[in-house]
């Protein structure tokens, strides 16, 4: 009987579903740590070469502007705030969830603009270099930013339509993208205070809120439905009974869910699972293309040398992201209920960084102002 019930969650790691969201989420943080880190490299470049003229919305020259870097303070109290915004969705859903389903519409529209952006480029290269149009007051667009955008608002329209899961996981992914992208974590210090914080956070809504509440409440937020907008505005304009009653509920796209091979279940990750290392792990891209291009010029005294020395953050802390992952996985396939995956991230990324910072000497410098000279402009890091 035990090796009956070994044998199912040792099957269920392998599964269609498990496999795919580990691989999606591992290739969405590295594609977002490296359109960050090309972003800064390109932002680098162009104030090396004078202040660009205004283009369109997704165009990296403005990206500069746009760019968010969470200081201490805002990384002590994010947690709170994601506690509050959770309460207000898990009491008032039924009467903020059209005005939430819209905002989140609006959002993943952008964000899957911006993930499409580098291959609507390379498609209108040849017929159209950096030509922009122009909107009046909208701004200048090129035509790579006119398609990108296009595609992204016909796929919402589509999904707000079909509720397709499918349609859902690909705005899902826009939105981390864009998160990892454009928000910074400008040392380890605090990396550490937003990670751990929101670890406390993870831990207490998903193990203890039903004790409190009566329900989990993580789980109630992240899995129900919101009301679609075309049945609310039938429903208001008195359009007839059957105008709005095809279109499905809406899923939100909060996670990313894969199909089993069966199709019994699905698998749930939360994109703040991957968003929130995925910030970490942005912020040692930059430190290793930081030191890459310092070319050693500050040996620290507890540096060591070989092989250690040729392994990277980013390696590391991604290898961490995959067994913390992985451990999160088992732990719920052996308990059979839901688990903060956040528990089993956090130790699993942060401790080997810290312990290969402190190996390397860079604990220091990382901890505080790791990047307090201007680095160059190079724009890849062989990885």
């Amino acid at each position: 009987m035990a090796e009956q019930g070994y044998s199912s969650w040792a099957y269920s790691l392998v599964d269609s579903s498990q496999v795919s969201t580990f691989l999606i989420s591992i290739l969405l943080i590295v594609y977002g740590s490296f359109r960050s880190l090309n972003m800064d490299c390109e932002n680098q470049e162009k104030d090396k070469d004078g202040n660009p003229t205004t283009t369109g919305a997704f165009n990296n020259s403005n990206t500069n502007n746009s760019i968010q870097t969470i200081d201490s303070t805002q990384a002590l109290f994010l947690p709170i705030g994601a506690s509050v915004s959770l309460l207000v969705m898990f009491f008032f859903f039924d009467s903020v969830q059209v005005v939430f389903t819209i905002c989140t519409a609006v959002l993943a529209t952008i964000a899957f603009a911006f993930l499409l952006l580098p291959m609507c480029q390379y498609l209108t290269r040849p017929c159209s270099p950096q030509n922009k149009i122009s909107f009046g007051c909208c701004g200048r667009f090129t035509l790579a930013e006119l398609l990108s955008f296009s595609l992204s608002v016909l796929l919402v329209l589509i999904w707000v339509l079909t509720g397709h899961w499918l349609l859902m996981d690909a705005l899902a992914m826009g939105l981390c993208v864009a998160m990892i992208a454009f928000v910074r974590l400008p040392s380890l210090k605090v990396s550490c205070l937003l990670l751990s914080g929101l670890l406390i956070y993870d831990v207490f809504w998903v193990f203890f809120s039903a004790y409190i509440f009566n329900s989990n409440v993580m789980v109630k937020v992240a899995t129900q439905p919101a009301e679609n907008p075309i049945d609310v505005l039938s429903r208001k304009l008195h359009l007839g009974p059957g105008m709005g009653r095809d279109v499905p509920r809406l899923s939100l796209p909060g996670k990313l869910v894969f199909p089993s091979s069966t199709g019994s279940h699905f698998s749930m990750l939360g994109i703040g699972d991957i968003v929130m290392p995925g910030l970490l792990l942005c912020f040692v891209l930059r430190y290793d293309n930081y030191k890459k291009q310092a070319n050693g010029e500050v040996p620290g005294p507890g540096n060591m040398p070989g092989r250690m020395q040729r392994v990277s953050y980013f390696h590391c802390t991604l290898i961490g992201y995959f067994v913390g992952l992985l451990t999160a996985t088992v732990a719920s396939r052996i308990h059979r209920a839901a688990q903060p995956a956040l528990l089993y991230l956090v130790p699993f990324t942060l401790l080997p960084l810290l312990t290969m910072a402190y190996l390397k000497g860079d604990l220091r410098r990382m901890w505080s102002e790791p990047f307090h000279t201007k680095a160059s402009s190079s724009r890849f890091l062989e990885v």
